[in-house]
């Protein structure tokens, strides 16, 4: 952690630039709010609600059953589940069973999700009962160390006039037919008393949760993301943000006790949706929307509204595709979004434009984050003041967080102010490392003055008054929607189709999501493909995210003299 204070004079009022309470077990933010707040309402989904009573007994069976099942302290247990109210019950129920959470994108196909089990060495997977997760779950945890399979079906955490009505109407989604020998989360819980073993944790070196990156080199790496990892980052956050909660009064800290209500739009597979929304909101007592599908309706994204004028949220984080799905709906003006306080954004640059479009229709404001998977995931956050923010800027380092803007071609060299190089961070929020990757931990890391830097491979500088912003991007990482994409990973599995003889893959600017995957081809010679049919191909092997939204067949592309594809070549073009 760094002692020194950020050289600022825009530093937000009252803001301390330490936090030093953060160094105990994450399971820990559960039992204190269940404590302090045991009536609150924690998850909302479809009209039912879960207190955080409710939420820390199933959590507590849960981490009773895996002990049961011989779940010891560092195993792995993986989670396929989209926004529904039983991940956190099952998040929480295997960090207190003092397994590590294993956090995988369930909208993967059956191999991408086959490799993070094997690589993670995953024991158990907890899955949504579905007509398409489920199958593919079935074929993921082939040739794996996998040996139990819950299956969570939403059922039971509907009202229960809902579960009627969609159980005779067969509108609950399920699986055609389970496995022999999978188990269903209801049976699993009420089988289990809430006692789970007493663990002892080391917060700082103990594992929490291990999410999947592609890094700076594209290839899949396990982040491994400590306890400490996570309460500092949300003491740090608590103690940065400040709201003003009534017109006329002063910007506060966020008030706790159930006053707030978060908006949980961005998947908590996600590292920046599981630690702003979904323990965020734990951390003062709040309540939490589930929204397994934003763009579930007629248009895309009218359920989020229809959600957002019920249960009135008052604070969103989202990536800048979700506010601009916000201010380009069609249906806007029927419905009163006025509950919204504030905002986060990240995983994205957010556009200027976007951010007044969405302030003027709210009368909000949104803050601008920047941080990594590896840092769990917030380093920097743009004042929550609209006096000292800059708009276009990340802001200042969270308290005890320092960055350091270093030469590109000699990472030990730190840049002046103003002038551009790598950004490299050290804080309390850094992970542990990557997962058996010992060579990409030597390549991730610098050691400046005895500390610990993470090296993130994007380029900024810092401005004479403190502020930093992100110029551009080192790796050839494409940002779709706030979701990483690396060009390796979908050339690769282009690759394996038996017409293609050559692939490179690069990202364009798009008004929706930012940037949009974009292939080149050459075929072998002899075939012929038309674009629907490579768009089918890739429909079938990867995620949604990672697939061409624009393909170009070309004679030739673009190489260098030893072979290498010449991606660059192709943005200039571009």
């Amino acid at each position: 952690m760094s002692d020194q204070r950020w050289e600022t004079p825009f530093w937000p009022e009252g803001v301390a630039h330490n936090v030093t309470n953060y160094h105990y077990p994450l399971p820990q933010i559960l039992d204190n709010t269940a404590e302090k707040y045991p009536d609150n309402v924690y998850t909302i989904f479809n009209g039912a609600f879960r207190t955080y009573t409710q939420v820390k007994d199933t959590a507590d069976r849960i981490a009773n059953f895996l002990a049961g099942k011989g779940i010891k302290k560092g195993d792995k247990v993986a989670i396929f589940l989209p926004n529904i109210p039983h991940f956190p019950e099952v998040l929480f129920g295997i960090l207190k069973s003092g397994a590590v959470a294993v956090n995988c994108n369930p909208s993967y196909t059956p191999s991408e999700l086959n490799y993070q089990l094997k690589d993670s060495e995953s024991k158990m997977v907890f899955c949504m009962d579905h007509p398409l997760l489920y199958p593919n779950t079935v074929e993921a945890i082939k040739d794996t160390e996998v040996e139990s399979v819950i299956i969570c079906n939403i059922k039971s955490y509907l009202p229960k006039i809902k579960a009627f009505i969609g159980g005779i109407l067969n509108k609950i989604p399920k699986a055609a037919s389970h496995e022999p020998g999978h188990l269903m989360f209801d049976d699993i819980v009420a089988m289990s008393s809430p006692n789970p073993p007493s663990i002892y944790f080391n917060p700082d070196e103990d594992t929490a949760v291990m999410l999947y990156t592609g890094g700076t080199t594209g290839v899949p790496k396990g982040a491994e993301l400590s306890h400490a990892n996570f309460t500092y980052n949300l003491e740090a956050c608590e103690e940065y943000f400040r709201l003003v909660h009534e017109d006329g009064q002063k910007a506060e800290k966020m008030r706790h006790g159930g006053y707030h209500t978060y908006l949980g739009v961005l998947p908590w597979y996600h590292s920046f949706g599981i630690t702003s929304a979904l323990l965020f909101s734990i951390l003062s007592g709040s309540k939490l929307i589930c929204i397994p599908d934003p763009r579930a309706g007629n248009p895309p994204f009218t359920a989020v509204l229809e959600a957002v004028q019920k249960y009135r949220p008052t604070f969103i984080t989202a990536v800048p595709t979700i506010f601009v799905a916000f201010t380009n709906h069609a249906l806007l003006d029927k419905f009163d979004i006025s509950s919204i306080m504030g905002c986060l954004s990240g995983g994205a640059p957010l556009p200027p434009e976007v951010c007044r479009q969405f302030e003027d229709k709210t009368g909000s404001i949104i803050f601008e984050a920047y941080g990594l998977t590896e840092t769990a995931p917030a380093a920097c956050i743009n004042p929550s003041f609209k006096e000292t923010r800059k708009i276009g800027s990340i802001g200042f380092p969270l308290p005890g967080t320092d960055i350091k803007i270093l030469d590109l071609g000699n990472p030990e060299k730190e840049m002046p102010r103003g002038e551009d190089g790598e950004v490299a961070i050290c804080g309390p929020q850094v992970m542990k490392g990557y997962w058996n990757k010992p060579d990409a931990n030597d390549e991730a890391f610098v050691f400046i003055d005895g500390n610990r830097y993470f090296l993130t491979g994007d380029i900024g500088n810092i401005d004479n008054d403190g502020y930093i912003t992100i110029t551009d991007r080192k790796k050839d990482m494409i940002i779709v929607g706030g979701f990483n994409v690396y060009p390796r990973d979908v050339e690769d599995i282009l690759y394996t189709n038996p017409k293609v003889e050559l692939a490179a893959v690069i990202g364009v600017p798009d008004d929706k999501s930012g940037e949009k995957v974009k292939a080149f081809i050459k075929l072998k010679e002899g075939e012929t493909a038309t674009r629907e049919e490579i768009t089918a191909f890739c429909k079938e092997n990867m995620a949604g995210y990672k697939r061409p939204r624009s393909i170009e067949f070309r004679d030739e592309i673009p190489v260098s003299n030893i072979g290498k594809v010449l991606r660059r070549v192709l943005r200039d073009e571009e």
